[in-house]
């Protein structure tokens, strides 16, 4: 997910590198996190930062006013610090960029409570992957050639890419639970990009071969079990956006979509939520912070192949 994302150009690019934060399989966790204090810290990527949606109140990390973390933060009348910024990665958690100091440092030991998106950009290059499948349904569009490109040889190198930041994002868990030992933590998975019934909706909007849908469904949906049990290992509770856009997905009509196409439509960057895609992930937030027990639904096995 780039961080510029001012040109429709650009705004492909980084609809390219959502990929990864996309969709989700949720499992369920262990307990469901209490009311949130009143000292909150949001960390996380371009889907916690919200690119394009208006008032953008750092373009340069693509952070909006109306992003999940401050539709949250008004809900439980929370005081937030944000810190989510496109492109972020979990090694980039740490690091400082761009004359801002790392997100790691806005957690502190009065932390109540934590909420971050993050493991989208790590591991495979998502914004490679959309770039790659998108050029090859240009020879074959009803065919499935980007699952026949990732699954050449027998192997999944998105899902074995996946797997590799299954660590990283155990080591984001324990970071934050060593700077702020006494806060709720909850690790946000990704919404649904793709349609959820595996059908494709091939356009010059959504470029993709018909066949590629359901892969790159079923590729989101394993990127967010994999972050479902870290969770769950981790002591954070994972807050599932996918089952609730589901049916809202870039497939959608302007109006009924909450993730853009690459040709956004409303304000939003392309394979990004709109308004109405983050004020759904704040409910799902919401709800896990409030609900009697906790349980994150749609989880997806093991990423079914078709």
């Amino acid at each position: 997910m780039k961080r510029s994302i001012v040109t429709a150009r650009r705004l492909g690019a980084v609809a390219l590198a959502c990929l990864v934060a996309v969709g989700p399989a949720s499992v369920a966790s262990a307990t469901c996190a209490p009311a949130a204090g009143r000292d909150y810290v949001a960390l996380g990527d371009s889907y916690a930062s919200a690119p394009g949606v208006p008032d953008q109140t750092d373009p340069a990390c693509g952070r909006s006013n109306r992003n999940y973390p401050s539709l949250v933060a008004g809900k439980q009348n929370a005081r937030l610090t944000d810190v989510t910024c496109a492109g972020a990665t979990t090694v980039e958690l740490a690091v400082s960029r761009d004359g801002r100091r790392a997100q790691y440092d806005a957690l502190t030991r009065g932390t109540d409570l934590v909420t971050v998106s993050i493991g989208g950009n790590d591991g495979v290059g998502f914004s490679a992957v959309l770039k790659t499948c998108a050029l090859l349904s240009r020879d074959d569009p009803s065919g499935a050639p980007c699952r026949s490109h990732y699954t050449t040889g027998g192997g999944d190198r998105l899902e074995e890419g996946i797997a590799a930041t299954a660590p990283k994002v155990d080591a984001v868990l324990d970071t934050i639970h060593r700077r702020s030992p006494h806060a709720k933590v909850l690790l946000v998975g990704y919404p649904s990009i793709f349609p959820d019934d595996g059908t494709g909706c091939t356009s010059p909007a959504v470029p993709f071969a018909a066949g590629d849908f359901a892969y790159l469904r079923d590729t989101t949906k394993a990127l967010n079990a994999m972050l479902a049990r870290r969770a769950q290992q981790g002591r954070a509770v994972y807050v599932d956006t996918y089952t609730p856009t589901i049916g809202h997905d870039m497939c959608r009509p302007a109006g009924l979509r909450w993730i853009e196409n690459l040709a956004p439509a409303d304000p939003a960057a392309a394979a990004h939520p709109t308004a109405r895609g983050e004020q759904a992930m704040a409910e799902a937030v919401s709800r896990a912070l409030t609900c009697p027990s906790a349980h994150t639904e749609g989880a997806s096995p093991a990423a079914r192949r078709p």
